[in-house]
């Protein structure tokens, strides 16, 4: 765990077992880690509370696709996770976050509090990064794949501006591409994994309708964001055994 003394508080019951949540503050858009303990072991989880006048945009197990969203969380869960349910599950955890309204939530196996981040010009990227089942996006087809374990490579990133709907899925897009150089880089021969996740917050536009138009990977705001998901990915990548 990162930090001095935390508070520890008791959240409301769940299935029976009470959830402890220990609230660790970390730099601003980087999201918040808590602890939980499910079935005898304790697990982490990252929240961002957006609040309201966010839309996100991802590939999110719950609340994915793209509109308002007031939190967003990275919960770890097991390996060889057995819930068939991981959107109500993702759900509960987040009620025991005490966050309420709309939001996007992603689950990984690596281990959350091992999390890496980066800023670039008011773009922040939060990665958690478990490469233990990693390969090619475009595979040969050798029929119907075992289950495999939840979430590998969660990127998480915040911008300070408004996106219009298209830009939005040009920073999903940019934020993947910088994701596999990210990869290449750290000398792995992969473009990630087959659960990768990422998720866009950025502000709604306000009245007038004002919102960037590009985030591709030579426009301003999409450079920025391309720069940080690399350094948060290297560096995940590298520690990596």
């Amino acid at each position: 765990m990162i930090g001095g003394s935390v508070p520890t508080d008791v959240l409301p019951r769940h299935r029976g077992c009470p959830i402890r949540s220990v609230r660790v503050r970390l730099p601003e858009q980087r999201g918040e880690l808590l602890a939980r303990r499910e079935d005898g072991r304790e697990l982490h989880h990252l929240v961002w509370r957006l609040g309201p006048g966010w839309r996100v945009c991802g590939s999110a197990v719950l609340g994915g696709g793209i509109g308002p969203r007031a939190w967003m969380l990275n919960a770890q869960v097991p390996g060889g996770y057995p819930r068939m349910d991981p959107d109500r599950h993702l759900a509960e955890i987040a009620a025991a976050a005490r966050l309420t309204g709309p939001g996007a939530a992603l689950m990984t196996a690596a281990d959350v509090t091992a999390y890496t981040a980066a800023d670039d010009g008011g773009v922040h990227a939060t990665v958690t990064c478990g490469l233990g089942v990693r390969g090619w996006a475009a595979a040969p087809d050798e029929g119907a794949a075992g289950p495999q374990r939840p979430g590998t490579v969660n990127i998480v990133v915040t911008l300070p501006v408004a996106l219009t709907d298209a830009a939005l899925v040009n920073a999903v897009a940019t934020a993947t591409e910088a994701k596999v150089q990210a990869l290449l880089d750290a000398g792995l021969d992969c473009s990630g994994t087959p659960t990768d996740a990422v998720c866009v917050a950025a502000p709604a536009p306000g009245p007038d309708g004002a919102a960037e138009p590009f985030a591709g990977p030579r426009s301003r705001w999409g450079a920025r964001l391309a720069r940080a998901v690399h350094a948060a990915v290297l560096e995940g990548a590298l520690r990596h055994p």
